[in-house]
This record gives C-alpha cells, sequence and structure tokens, in this order.
C-alpha cells in the first residue's frame, strides 16, 4: 500500500473529525521500519494539505502545511473548511 493510500484508508475508517497519526500510516505502510516511512508520510501530507485533501492538525487545530513543527496529525477537512485554505 501506498503511503496516500494509507492516510485515505485511515482516515475513512476513523470517525468524523478525528484524527490520524503519522506513525500510524507509516506502519500500515510498513510494520517493521516504520519509523523509515515518517518523513515520507510528513511530505505525502503536506501535498495533500497544500491541495485541501487533509488538514494537518497541532493541538487540535489546524496547522500551516508549510510551518507546522513538533507533533501533528491529520484528518479530513470538515464542511466548512471546504474550498478554504
Amino acid at each position: 500500500m501506498d503511503i496516500e493510500s494509507a492516510i485515505f484508508d485511515l482516515l475513512a475508517k476513523a470517525a468524523p473529525g478525528k484524527t490520524v497519526a503519522p506513525e500510524d500510516v507509516a506502519r500500515a505502510v510498513d510494520p517493521e521500519g516504520w519509523r523509515r516511512q515518517l518523513s515520507k508520510v510528513r511530505g505525502t501530507a503536506v501535498g495533500l494539505a497544500r491541495q485541501g485533501r487533509v488538514v494537518i492538525t497541532r493541538h487540535g487545530k489546524p496547522a500551516d502545511p508549510d510551518t507546522f513543527k513538533g507533533v501533528w496529525r491529520m484528518r479530513l477537512p470538515q464542511p466548512d473548511e471546504a474550498g478554504g485554505g
């Protein structure tokens, strides 16, 4: 499974508005070497966030995909966020 597919697979299984950790995506892609996948997960998530297909969050709030640092998660955009960005 590629990273983008793993992100959307896990988000589809999450409750609406709930977030997915990058570690969960990495483990879905490569259970043994998941740590090596984390930078790729971040890069993919940033690209998807720039397209408006996911929202990167920090402390439960949307974060700028170009400047966020530290612990982060991702979720699907909410209806009131559609087209924003």
